[in-house]
């Protein structure tokens, strides 16, 4: 009976659903973190009756047919790249990202890798890092002895320097854009690799065309909905118990059919 293999391909979506509503509630409070969202397709279709093909007369053709589907598959599991809220912290080093971009950051391997995550502070040598010790890129050197760090919403990173009238240019942030987001693979940590699907990194100053500012003392929330999502959750499990219920009535029609043939 085909209705049990479909109603498992049913059950079987709707578990992958929910282990992408789990994961985006328990990234509630990760910096830059975007709520990803389950996307189905239907399965191939078996032909019962071709439509278009003549039917008992000359001229007389089957207008509908009969085709039944196989079931559902997960097509995509698409991240929302909708903007976060950005939280004040007070820390001069905290970064946030108003609008498109990512920063690039260089990993222990030597790789670029992008993150919405801008909880930097500095190193050992006063390189500017990400809370996992990855060197920004371009890289910045902030002096021992400044007295306080200025990020414009440019990207331009001056410091204070005592006996100096004027401040210290440190260098210049740069941000990253990409012409498909969706398609970057995410490393975890926040973490972000270009693929063919994303295409290459655009690079530029935040504020120019197409590319977000930058908001010192500032770290981008994640952007899930804790409503949305509970009410995601519980559609769901509903249809998870829908898909149940149609194997329980297969199982029982089948049970029918064997207790006539014994």
């Amino acid at each position: 009976m085909r209705a049990l293999s479909i109603a498992a391909t049913g059950m079987s979506a709707q578990e992958q659903n929910i282990e992408v509503i789990a994961n985006n509630i328990a990234n509630i409070n990760t910096t830059g973190f975007k709520r990803s969202r389950a996307e189905f397709t239907d399965l191939i279709y078996q032909t019962e009756r071709l439509m278009g093909v003549s039917s008992r007369g000359k001229d007389a053709t089957v207008p509908e047919g009969a085709q039944i589907g196989l079931g559902v598959r997960t097509a995509a599991i698409r991240p929302v790249e909708l903007q976060g809220s950005l939280t004040a912290t007070g820390n001069a080093f905290d970064l946030a990202i108003n609008g498109q971009g990512y920063f690039a950051v260089t990993n222990p391997n030597g790789d670029t890798v992008y993150t919405r995550a801008g909880a930097m502070s500095t190193n050992a040598t006063g390189q500017l890092v990400t809370s996992d010790g990855y060197l920004t890129s371009p890289p910045i050197l902030v002096p021992s002895n400044a007295l306080a760090v200025n990020i414009s919403q440019t990207g331009l990173v001056t410091a204070t320097i005592p006996n100096q009238p004027t401040p210290q240019n440190l260098g210049q942030l740069t941000i990253a854009n990409f012409v498909n987001p969706t398609g970057l693979m995410a490393l975890g940590s926040n973490l972000f690799q270009e693929t063919a699907a994303s295409g290459p990194a655009n690079v530029g100053v935040p504020g120019d065309t197409s590319f977000g500012i930058i908001q010192q003392g500032y770290l981008e929330a994640s952007n899930v909905d804790p409503v949305s999502e509970i009410t995601n959750l519980i559609s769901a499990q509903r249809a998870y118990e829908m898909n149940s219920k149609v194997i329980q009535a297969a199982d029982q029609m089948a049970g029918t059919i064997s207790n006539i043939r014994s």
